[in-house]
């Protein structure tokens, strides 16, 4: 679905339920000023289209111990696609990578990563993430403070 098959209200819905996942449908319903059916129609709508991926609960790691949050820049030795896919395929199974994004640049792959400390996260650099399939470097930068997360609702462009 393109950007431009969205109105205000399919963005108010959108927005309304990244800020709670949990709102029944009479509730996001009188958030955007629509009646239940239309409301729930129109979800299903951008369920069906894929706009909506899934509903989810945010955790505060940092509350369960992991104290440590790092950005990890990931070069492939081989760029052909057998590798970059045993790559991908191995590092979703590391539960301390919260995320995987294939990325332009100097680097092939961009993990956020998770530790209960720095030993830690030393212990998963050497030993899991550096003997990844075809990772060649591996490059971090820690998050000292986050500014704004993924958790946060997304807001309507300006037209």
């Amino acid at each position: 679905m393109q950007s431009k098959n969205f109105d205000r209200t399919d963005m108010e819905i959108l927005a309304a339920l990244q800020g709670n996942g949990r709102l029944s449908s009479a509730e996001l319903a009188e958030r955007v000023s629509l009646t239940p059916s239309p409301c729930w129609r129109r979800v299903k709508r951008l369920e069906d289209e894929g706009v909506i991926r899934g509903y989810r609960t945010e955790i505060d790691v940092r509350k369960l111990g992991f104290n440590v949050t790092a950005f990890v820049l990931i070069s492939l030795d081989q760029k052909a696609a057998e590798r970059v896919k045993a790559f991908e395929d191995a590092v979703k199974r590391v539960p301390e990578v919260l995320s995987c994004h294939c990325v332009s640049g100097r680097y092939d792959h961009q993990l956020t990563v998770i530790a209960r400390d720095l030993d830690a996260f030393g212990e998963l650099t050497r030993y899991v993430l550096g003997a990844l399939p075809g990772v060649k470097e591996v490059y971090t930068s820690f998050v000292l403070k986050e500014v704004k997360g993924s958790g946060h609702a997304i807001s309507l462009p300006a037209e």
